[in-house]
């Protein structure tokens, strides 16, 4: 056996070798993009694309899997810098270019899901102190009220660090694919709250919104309360109050304790002590501030093997850091998807606005939905 020193000393070679090679394939490349450009032809020949991993896979015998990994990537790589170059991409470069900056917020009305008092209005509050709030009913109906442009904006509840995704909400962003021009996370505090005349020894049920159970679920267990589901904490705390049952609480904010009356008789009862749910802000008008850090956008994937794969490897060529993946099974295609996708970026770096302009060209169903401040 040889001795590793010798062995890394062929690695290093080799490695001199590739690079050398890597750089000689992305000039040719290049030469096929102004070929593309000039003649107006697609960057993306997804046939040929797969006939080459194909054959690559037979001839890495025993490493083919490897070898089709390897070169997919490059494939990946190559099909970017041609990009590039024929400028793809060009409407979304227009909609990004021609994007506002926030408009003043007195005078203008927000929509939110639920009563005074809930976590949606506390949220609404801190992003829109001078705002006149809309009190809706459901998630479908904030988006209805700026549909309808009765609100500009609409507050919604996205993530929560404990109970996990909204998934009625990124349900409603990929049907409807408004904007997302601001986002909040808003740390969470659940108190116990019931009539002025109950005991803690009294309590045996609590109402509440089911995230607000879910992210209680230690508290609820270890006291032997009886979890019954509300529309949101706020509507438990009104209720509570209306019913006047000396066994019934809510598990609310202390906010919305205090708006309905009730007294608090137990708090911190989050399980997460950093309980913190996400917020965004909907908008039918794209709006990007300055400080703009975090992009969101959703696409369908071709029935690929790697697909996905392969377009992570160019968020990772670009050092761009992935904070949200949610995917929904794509109507009336089998084993197809719609994938929600969040990362940190601006549109002011160029290498952004060219990754966005990329994929605008190539995904199915490919929306923007926005580059925001959180």
């Amino acid at each position: 056996m040889r001795d590793l020193s010798e062995i890394r000393a062929d690695i290093d070679a080799i490695d001199e070798e590739l690079i050398a090679l890597f750089k000689r394939r992305m000039d040719c490349a290049k030469e096929v993009g102004y070929y593309k450009k000039e003649r107006g032809i697609p960057v993306l020949n997804q046939q040929r694309e797969n006939e080459i991993l194909a054959e690559v896979q037979q001839k890495g015998g025993e490493y083919g899997a490897a070898a089709r990994l390897l070169f997919a990537n490059l494939m990946e790589l190559s099909r970017a810098l041609q990009h590039n170059i024929v400028c793809s991409g060009q409407a979304l470069r227009d909609t990004i270019t021609h994007a506002r900056e926030m408009p003043s917020v007195s005078g203008i009305t927000v929509a939110y899901q639920g009563i005074k008092g809930a976590n949606s209005y506390d949220a609404a509050r801190q992003l829109f102190p001078d705002a006149s709030l809309q009190s809706v009913k459901t998630f479908e109906e904030v988006f209805d009220a700026v549909d309808r442009r009765e609100a500009t904006f609409g507050i919604l509840p996205v993530e929560n660090s404990t109970a996990g995704s909204v998934s009625t909400v990124y349900d409603l962003i990929l049907k409807h694919r408004f904007y997302i021009v601001g986002a909040l996370d808003m740390p969470i505090e659940h108190c116990l709250a019931a009539l002025r005349q109950s005991t803690l020894e009294d309590i045996e049920i609590v109402w509440s919104h089911p995230q607000a159970l879910a992210q209680c679920e230690s508290y609820i267990a270890s006291h032997n309360l009886t979890p019954v589901p509300k529309a949101n904490t706020a509507v438990a705390a009104r209720d509570t109050a209306k019913e006047k049952r000396l066994n019934v609480a809510a598990i609310c904010s202390p906010n919305a304790a205090r708006e309905y009356g009730l007294q608090i008789l137990d708090t911190g009862l989050q399980d997460d002590a950093y309980n913190t749910t996400r917020f965004i802000v909907i908008s039918k008008q794209l709006y990007i501030a300055p400080d703009a850090n975090k992009i969101s956008l959703c696409f369908s994937l071709p029935h690929v093997k790697g697909s996905l794969y392969n377009l992570l490897c160019r968020f990772n060529s670009l050092g761009l850091n992935l904070t949200k993946i949610e995917s929904r099974p794509a109507k009336g295609r089998d084993f197809e998807y719609i994938f929600y996708l969040d990362f940190t970026g601006s549109v002011h770096s160029e290498n952004v606005i060219d990754l966005l302009s990329q994929l605008s060209e190539e995904m199915p169903e490919f929306s923007f939905l926005g580059n925001y401040h959180e």
